[in-house]
């Protein structure tokens, strides 16, 4: 299958869409809100369990000053490879999804409350922390060669996932925040592979590399998410009673856990599928070793006749 930037660009605007549904649903739509508060109490009653005090340190790797060194340090990469373009894209998505989620969230300030918390930061829609690490993630698996990406994608879904479900522990967002910041990342991701794939098109700036398969793209992602579900088995049976007691009570707490990291791996691999996985949507031209095809006005004496 061939790339293609209408494709990329298309879904860029889906996550415009989609960013608008999100927004409409868990603001405007009660049976939505009250999910979303059940989702966001789950989270928050293990608060001032061992969880809450392990996950206390995982939200800060999405401040801004850890952000700003992963962000230089994958320009330097980017720019290492040869690939100025590459940087500029990278840089677009890290700096505009980051700044227009922290234009939004004073704009469209509304106090939400929920039973475990006296409420939420009134501007907290989208998630920073959620944008920047996923943004963080996405750019791992751009700026990344293209026999790494399929691990890259893996460890970043893996980080991102790791801070956002520590944020909701923390009471810092609701879950809609966090589902908020993946999108706004995934959207700006998607406008800028489809600007590079579109400029590359014209002006290649290197020749076409080989393609993985669809197999070794996604394999990493499968090992994270079956290493998700064996940890939760063997917490499981470490603590029968308190697990089964707490999903029990908490059911929607734990539906809402697993979209948050189904989401944020299907973000990943699907970048890492299409930068990996697909061909070039147009010919590079042929090799400089290529010998040329006989003209018509030649081929008759092609190959020449033997003396």
């Amino acid at each position: 299958m061939r790339r293609s930037p209408g494709l990329a660009f298309t879904a860029g605007a889906m996550g415009i869409v989609a960013l608008l549904a999100i927004r409409l649903l868990a603001f405007h739509v009660n049976r939505v809100a009250l999910i979303d508060r059940k989702v966001f109490d789950g989270f928050y009653d293990l608060h001032t369990s061992r969880i809450g005090g392990f996950a206390d340190a995982f939200p800060h790797l999405s401040d801004p000053q850890p952000f700003v060194v992963f962000a230089v340090i994958m320009l330097a990469v980017a720019l290492a490879r040869g690939r100025p373009r590459l940087a500029v894209a990278v840089g677009a998505v890290l700096v505009g999804s980051n700044l227009t989620t922290h234009l939004l969230k004073p704009a469209l300030a509304v106090h939400r409350f929920s039973g475990a918390s006296k409420g939420v930061d009134a501007a907290s829609w989208p998630s920073g922390h959620a944008t920047a690490s996923m943004a963080l993630a996405l750019c791992a698996i751009m700026v990344a060669p293209r026999w790494l990406r399929p691990l890259v994608a893996a460890l970043g879904a893996v980080f991102s996932i790791a801070v956002c479900l520590t944020l909701l522990v923390d009471g810092w967002h609701f879950p809609s925040d966090v589902v908020a910041g993946y999108t706004m990342s995934a959207t700006w991701t998607a406008f800028a592979v489809a600007a590079v794939w579109w400029l590359e098109d014209r002006r290649p700036s290197e020749a076409a590399p080989r393609a993985l398969s669809l197999t070794a793209t996604v394999a990493p992602a499968l090992v994270v998410a079956i290493s998700g579900v064996a940890l939760f088995v063997l917490v499981t049976l470490a603590r029968p009673r308190e697990v089964v007691d707490y999903v029990h009570t908490h059911k929607a707490f734990a539906v809402g856990a697993g979209v948050i990291a189904a989401l944020g791996l299907s973000l990943t691999t699907a970048l890492s599928a299409a930068l990996t996985s697909l061909r070039p949507s147009r010919s590079r031209g042929p090799t400089p070793d290529a010998s040329p095809a006989p003209t018509a006005a030649r081929r008759r004496d092609w190959p020449p006749a033997p003396r």
